[in-house]
């Protein structure tokens, strides 16, 4: 079985690295986020490239590549989480020295890497709202599509024709298990956008290269 149980989560989640398997049980509730340009088929629908729902108590078919966050939804104390998360993970400003994220309460789990065109990780939002401040330029790396997963809790995607937050023009609402549709063109090209939490909560930030 090609099988990862990837650590950057650790101890709050687990999250496994499926890749090159024809079928695959998934016993837990567990989000499961399509890496592959090859549809994975459940039962008779089809969950498509950068594409995510929750499943359970169901085999999954023709995973080229995925990731797979097992018990999401097991913790009934969030707060308590949450106060964990944030002595373990470490505040988006010291990790960035981006402007944007100066006083922002942002806090990410450690970064890691899938093959040599995925990057990982998770992000704790601590306030609401964030103000995690509009952009269209992302630190580090070549050009990547990004898209967010929301694990708990509630957030949105939002899109701006310009560094002004009354040029709003898309809203994308997560839930935990769902993924907004990548923002860039094919050279990499963003919009002005944001996440903007609804709730405190934790999603997970998937960047692939665009080669």
């Amino acid at each position: 079985m090609s099988l990862e149980k990837l650590d950057f989560a650790e101890p709050f989640f687990d999250v496994l690295y499926i890749y090159n398997e024809q079928k695959y049980q998934i016993v837990p509730r567990s989000i499961i986020l399509n890496l592959s340009e090859e549809p994975i088929q459940i039962r008779h629908e089809m969950l498509g490239f950068l594409h995510s729902t929750i499943l359970a108590r169901i085999t999954i078919e023709n995973c080229e590549r995925c990731l797979i966050v097992e018990n999401f939804d097991k913790y009934d104390d969030k707060e308590a989480l949450f106060s964990e998360i944030k002595r373990k993970w470490i505040i988006m400003y010291e990790i960035t020295k981006a402007e944007r994220h100066s006083g922002v309460q942002l806090y990410r789990s450690q970064k890691i890497k899938l093959g040599d065109d995925v990057e990982i990780n998770m992000a704790y939002a601590d306030e609401v709202p964030l103000h995690v401040g509009l952009h269209r330029l992302h630190w580090g790396g070549p050009p990547f599509r990004e898209v967010h997963t929301q694990i708990i809790g509630f957030g949105r995607m939002q899109q701006f024709w310009e560094k002004d937050l009354s040029t709003l023009y898309r809203e994308d609402c997560l839930a935990p298990g769902a993924t907004h549709e990548p923002m860039c063109d094919e050279k990499g090209e963003y919009p002005w956008h944001q996440y903007e939490p609804f709730t405190k909560g934790i999603f997970m930030a998937t960047e692939m290269q665009i080669k």
